[in-house]
């Protein structure tokens, strides 16, 4: 019997623990997970943008989510997000992204670093961040994201 490939947010998202406490949990976690992917790719960069994007989306998201208490609050959406764990939050990501996307001849993966304005620490001496990202051109997407030590190639 062959398994049925996994194609969903859902699919993907469903083995990340949750860490709130049974008693206050009023929204899925897969809700919360689904909504916030969503919205961060319809352009949301902040959570109350992603609640916006939610009540906004309120009856598309009905169709596939279950929302028991409706559309959770940009304060639940931070406190969720502030307690997983990111390192299964991203490979679960990932695995949703290598699942999807589409192989193209010639793909181009660019690479680009940024030093982040502000991150230099005067006080503690502490150098600036840089990012270094890989971004597949063809179906722009980024593949990731890494912080390094210093600048170099």
């Amino acid at each position: 019997m062959k398994l049925k490939p996994k194609i969903t947010i859902a699919d993907h998202f469903a083995v990340i623990q949750d860490p709130r406490v049974d008693r206050t949990k009023r929204h899925k976690l897969i809700d919360i997970m689904t909504i916030a992917v969503c919205a961060v790719i319809c352009g949301a960069d902040g959570w109350v943008a992603v609640e916006t994007y939610g009540c906004a989306k309120y009856e598309w998201l009905k169709t596939f989510l279950e929302l028991p208490n409706g559309i959770p609050s940009h304060d639940t959406f931070a406190r969720v997000f502030a307690q997983i764990n990111p390192q299964q939050f991203q490979e679960c990501f990932l695995s949703w992204m290598k699942s999807i996307q589409k192989i193209t001849d010639g793909e181009v993966v660019a690479l680009d670093g940024k030093t982040l304005r502000g991150s230099y620490d005067t006080s503690s001496d502490q150098s600036a961040i840089i990012m270094v990202s890989a971004w597949a051109t063809t179906n722009k997407l980024v593949l990731g994201q890494v912080k390094v030590d210093e600048k170099s190639n």
